[in-house]
């Protein structure tokens, strides 16, 4: 069985890659906390509490909750229309 690799064992180019993809984890994970907890319950398919806890999922949790968890219709309910 192959050994992992540790940290010291990664050239420069694979420990900028780890840190640069946990930054972005990171914002979106942040991106879409705030973005649940400003939206009104209305306005976000299903419930909020399994898209918090879904958010939580590595990159595909943010990124799926930003792709269907919010509604994009062209008036929003329980908000203002949108300004075309």
């Amino acid at each position: 069985m192959a050994r992992k690799k540790s940290w010291r064992d990664m050239s420069k180019g694979q420990r900028i890659s780890v840190v640069a993809s946990g930054v972005v984890n990171m914002a979106l994970l942040v991106a879409a906390q705030r973005s649940i907890a400003k939206t009104p319950d209305a306005n976000i398919r299903g419930r909020k509490g399994l898209w918090r806890a879904a958010s939580f999922i590595n990159f595909f949790g943010p990124v799926s909750y930003f792709l269907f968890g919010r509604r994009r219709d062209s008036a929003l309910v329980g908000g203002t229309p949108a300004k075309r």
